[in-house]
């Protein structure tokens, strides 16, 4: 069986449009024209992690399974500058105050990335841990 890579590349445009909200005006911006390849104006790799499978396969099962790009500061011309396809990594941009787009997973990255899940398997389950008899608890100390 021959090793499912890793790492593929993306290529997109970013579109901005204008959005009025209670009498503001900002700009919404999205990711358009992802493909996969070096065509377009932003290209990043999207790189898979063993670590992150748990995340891959969540993300796979929800209706609308999404890439998420980190696109620079909330508030400024968004810069394009990693992309993933766990949402715990996106959370933890999001935590970091970057602006993160999102944008539908094409079916033939879906595919790829459920070789790369079935190739590697999916992520252990992770138990509940069995707690020592009186841990947590102030230990009485004897007079």
């Amino acid at each position: 069986m021959s090793p499912i890579s890793s790492s593929r590349s993306l290529s997109f445009d970013v579109a901005g449009e204008p959005l009025a909200i209670k009498g503001f005006t900002t700009t919404r911006w999205r990711i358009v024209d992802l493909v996969s390849g070096l065509a377009g104006p932003w290209t990043l790799d999207l790189q898979l992690y063993m670590t992150e499978r748990a995340a891959y396969r969540f993300n796979l099962t929800s209706a609308t399974p999404r890439l998420f790009v980190r696109a620079g500061e909330a508030g400024a011309q968004p810069v394009p500058a990693a992309i993933t396809a766990s949402q715990d990594v996106a959370a933890g941009w999001l935590d970091g105050e970057h602006r993160v787009l999102e944008v539908d997973m094409p079916l033939a990255i879906q595919a790829w990335i459920e070789a790369y899940l079935a190739h590697h398997g999916e992520a252990p389950a992770e138990g509940r841990k069995k707690k020592r008899k009186g841990a947590g608890r102030a230990r009485e100390i004897g007079a």
